[in-house]
């Protein structure tokens, strides 16, 4: 969703926080799972949110500015690999927020539309629509490659 490691981190860790402060409000009858999920994609959609007007004021920070590290240990046999990559990441974070929402949690976090749908409130359809549409964007970009 946000386009580099530490900054999902961060946003899990402030997801985690915000449940943990107002763990009192949590309904133990319920799983805590798609509860957890649901703050922390919130947690992101803030963070782009500030990040879009930081952007808009021209205020980019260190960190907006590199946002995809790469940790691969031999950079020399895989530098086709990481440009193909960050290309990838860098069309992903182009994507509107739905569109990556949905991408996200279906085709790389590995969850059902089911459950995708019950998580941003929307209908099975709905995502299935979403995922088609981010893909089909996708291959547009990539096909000019």
């Amino acid at each position: 969703m946000l386009g580099s490691q530490p900054q999902g981190e961060d946003a899990v860790q402030d997801g985690l926080a915000s449940v943990w402060v107002a763990r009192h409000r949590l309904d133990p009858e319920r799983p805590v799972g798609p509860y957890l999920t649901t703050v922390v994609l919130n947690k992101c959609r803030d963070r782009l949110r500030t990040r879009k007007a930081k952007r808009y004021f021209g205020l980019v920070s260190a960190d907006d500015a590199a946002l995809v590290a790469d940790e691969s240990p031999d950079p020399e046999n895989r530098a086709a690999a990481r440009q193909e990559l960050s290309l990838l990441r860098a069309e992903i974070e182009r994507l509107p927020v739905r569109l990556r929402e949905a991408l996200v949690l279906v085709s790389i976090d590995g969850r059902s539309q089911a459950e995708a749908a019950s998580l941003l409130g929307v209908s099975e359809k709905a995502i299935e629509t979403r995922v088609y549409r981010a893909r089909q964007r996708l291959r547009e970009k990539f096909e000019k490659f």
